[in-house]
């Protein structure tokens, strides 16, 4: 992982997630909780495979922005039930086990995203 984005994530508890719509072709730009662990990024979308973000990283590249750092990636979905629940897991020690059963109802599918 570069320095940049190291310190550009250090702290922060919500980044940027721009995608490009599969359908339309157009930029869209989400606030999106994440968790680090090594050199990659993991996220879970709220409507978990239903999420339109999720269908369209499945397709295109993305990027992710924090404190004026970006980083243009691709996105390794993550379906492994153990795998998913681990990342669920983290996002469970970061944001509260309460704050992520409100708002995660759905947790059948994740993103691993490189960071180098």
């Amino acid at each position: 992982m570069t320095k940049a984005v190291r310190e550009a994530l250090e702290g922060v508890s919500e980044i940027q997630l721009t995608v490009t719509g599969r359908k339309t072709g157009r930029q869209i730009t989400h606030p999106v909780w994440f968790v680090q662990e090594e050199e990659s990024a993991f996220l879970v979308p709220i409507t978990g495979s239903d999420s339109d973000w999720y269908k369209n990283v499945r397709q295109t590249p993305m990027q992710l922005a924090a404190n004026g750092t970006a980083v243009s990636t691709t996105a390794t979905p993550i379906t492994d039930a153990d795998r998913v629940n681990h990342v669920v897991q983290m996002f469970r020690e970061k944001y509260g086990s309460d704050q992520v059963d409100q708002h995660y109802p759905k947790h059948d599918v994740a993103v691993q995203v490189s960071l180098t």
